[in-house]
């Protein structure tokens, strides 16, 4: 049974927690969190880049000099792609880089990427985890007590306001609530920071 050990918002322990086996306990599957992973940086490409091609722009329909006896090189338009102002050969365009992953590979990744978290002794549990309010310097100091030093994703059971505004500054840190969790971002992260009170809703909802 998989452990973690329990905080309060000054840095103390004050004991430790059995995860759930099912959750946390796994043995991860990297291939499923290679593809999630994929597609979820597939899906932040905005896909709006865009050129004209030949055929798009503007001018060039008559032919700019006789076929034949000039002495340079056969042209038929000068908005073919070498000349200056042509149109762009195999010009890019407005494409959509979603890629579908389904549902049960998207369980897995979340249980894989929470469990070798876990393995790691990367998750620590907060008792009480909030902020009474808005000061980015209070929210450095609560990382500083816990020993947390580099990226780090914090997760509450549902939305903290004190806790998203006072940590949205901090570079690395990042906050979300407990039913929307990103594998990517568990990844990416160095610690795991995770509310006592959503740990419950986690189990319930990626156990399944």
């Amino acid at each position: 049974m998989p452990k973690a050990k329990v905080y309060d918002m000054s840095g103390n322990e004050t004991g430790e927690v059995e995860l759930s086996e099912a959750v946390f306990g796994i043995a991860p599957s990297a291939a499923s969190v290679h593809s999630v992973v994929k597609a979820h940086l597939a899906a932040c490409r905005q896909g709006t880049q865009s050129a004209l091609t030949r055929a798009e722009v503007s001018g060039g329909g008559a032919k700019p000099y006789r076929q034949k006896g000039t002495g340079r090189a056969r042209q038929g338009s000068t908005r073919a792609p070498q000349w200056t102002h042509g149109g762009v050969a195999f010009a890019p365009k407005p494409r959509d880089y979603t890629m579908s992953v389904n549902k049960k590979i998207r369980r897995l990744a979340m249980r894989s990427a929470l469990s070798q978290k876990a393995a790691d002794n990367k998750v620590l549990i907060i008792d009480g985890l909030d902020m009474p309010e808005i000061k980015t310097k209070a929210f450095v100091g609560f990382l500083a007590a816990l020993g947390v030093e580099g990226k780090s994703y914090v997760v509450t059971k549902d939305v903290r306001e004190n806790i998203v505004k006072s940590a949205r500054n901090l570079q690395g840190v990042k906050t979300t609530f407990a039913s929307v969790m990103s594998v990517y971002d568990i990844v990416s992260a160095g610690t795991l920071i995770i509310d006592k009170a959503a740990l419950g809703t986690i189990e319930e909802v990626f156990a399944r």
